[in-house]
């Protein structure tokens, strides 16, 4: 039996990602195939926090073409209304007063659990009922979905990335300098991998390989000290090296105590774009190459912004049309409280309280599997030192008179990346 719904509000909140436009697209058709109406929220949460509600009506007309574009027709906000009992209820009121019935949130587990505590007030709190369903979205591709299913938006980001990068190789190589390009990716280093995998970059750094211990910027630096190293004795003082901001993110508190004017956003994250990391990793590979005579040039270039709002690809189309058409019909044959996701083919909504861990509000971060074939594959192609090297004494011949180091030296310095 279906619920009366006469009108869905559908908001989008947290960074962009390609895809968006293609779900309020297929969200807009659906209802109106079912005779509801469409009400475009503004900002995600920010004006219904303050009792206003910024929005439009959608008509398939208005949304006709815009699953081909990046971007969001109702822009998003990182607004949130979980901080307080009066920004829950003035959001409930004002849905209520604007005769929403039900919410379609799209973004990623901070949007998440902001539309589940909404529902959750409006229930218990309130007695109304407010159905919610939320679409995830990250370029990151850290959502816990099961099967190994990824978030929509990052197929078009890693795509967009690799050709980004492989320009930046082709640079490296015609101008004889090192590319040190940072990718976004906020705790796990699925972006990161499948650009640098997909450009062949020179290597790929990302957190977790440190799975179990703290990241440290010493032990950065030397893995890219040594990688450098390595192509120098082939007669390529160039190369690039993708690195995710994760490792920014996870870098030890020692180490992050050291970093100055750390802000942090409304979530408690790290505004990972106003930290200097590749400022501070140059600086530290140019004193530890200046130590054997080497000078290298190398160009910092951050990988993040430009990915967000590309069109999306083919894939990413059907995947969002998907998605919106199965959050409508989950909406309106009586569900609520759920994440959708597509598994098999099938519509699979995953209630909230199984991805949202409800003291922090965020679901559990999906990393790399790095006993995956995946990463090996990818780990292979990267030039770095590994434990096959251990023994192989030519290669340690050509770093020891690279670095003007006895063979002996090197080893004790750089042995620990063998390991």
């Amino acid at each position: 039996m279906k619920n009366k719904i006469n009108k869905i509000g559908i908001l989008v909140g947290g960074g962009s990602a390609p895809g968006i436009n293609s779900v309020i697209h297929a969200v807009t058709v659906e209802a109106y195939r079912n005779h509801c109406t469409v009400t475009g929220i503004y900002d995600g949460f920010k004006h219904l926090m303050e009792g206003n509600l910024v929005g439009v009506e959608l008509t398939p007309e208005m949304v006709g073409y815009i699953y081909l574009e990046g971007g969001s027709i109702l822009h998003s906000a990182r607004a949130n209304p979980t901080k307080s009992p009066d920004a829950l209820r003035q959001c409930v009121t004002t849905l209520q007063n604007a005769g929403i019935d039900a919410l379609i949130s799209i973004g990623g587990d901070d949007t998440a659990y902001s539309a589940s505590q909404v529902t959750k007030y409006a229930h218990e709190i309130m007695g109304v009922d407010l159905p919610s369903v939320h679409v995830p979205k990250t370029i990151d591709n850290d959502l816990p979905l099961p099967g190994d299913i990824p978030t929509f938006g990052f197929e078009t980001a890693r795509e967009v990335g690799a050709r980004l990068v492989m320009n930046l190789k082709r640079d490296s190589s015609t101008m004889r300098h090192w590319f040190l390009v940072l990718s976004m990716g906020r705790n796990s280093g699925h972006l990161a991998l499948g650009i640098g995998q997909g450009a062949t970059s020179t290597v790929t750094l990302i957190p977790e390989e440190w799975s179990g211990r703290e990241i440290r910027l010493h032990e950065v630096v030397d893995v890219l000290v040594t990688t450098m190293l390595m192509r120098l004795a082939e007669g390529k003082p160039y190369g690039v090296a993708v690195l995710a901001e994760g490792l920014l993110e996870n870098l030890s508190l020692e180490d992050l105590n050291t970093l100055e004017h750390v802000e942090r956003d409304e979530h408690g994250h790290i505004r990972l774009p106003d930290v200097n990391f590749l400022d501070i990793l140059k600086t530290e590979i140019d004193k530890e190459l200046a130590r054997y005579g080497i000078r290298l040039k190398m160009v910092k270039h951050i990988l993040g912004y430009e990915l967000r709002c590309a069109p999306p690809c083919a894939l990413d189309i059907e995947y969002t049309r998907g998605l919106g058409g199965a959050a409508v019909e989950f909406l309106l044959n009586g569900g609520t409280s759920a994440i959708i996701t597509l598994q098999q083919g099938q519509m699979v909504p995953i209630p909230y309280q199984d991805m949202l861990n409800q003291k922090t509000g965020r679901t559990e971060v999906r990393m790399v599997d790095t006993n995956s074939h995946r990463y090996s594959t990818a780990y292979k192609f990267m030039t770095r030192l590994k434990p096959e090297h251990a023994d192989d004494n030519l290669l340690l011949e050509k770093l020891s008179a690279v670095t003007h180091l006895t063979a002996k030296d090197f080893r004790d310095r750089y042995g620990y990346l063998m390991k």
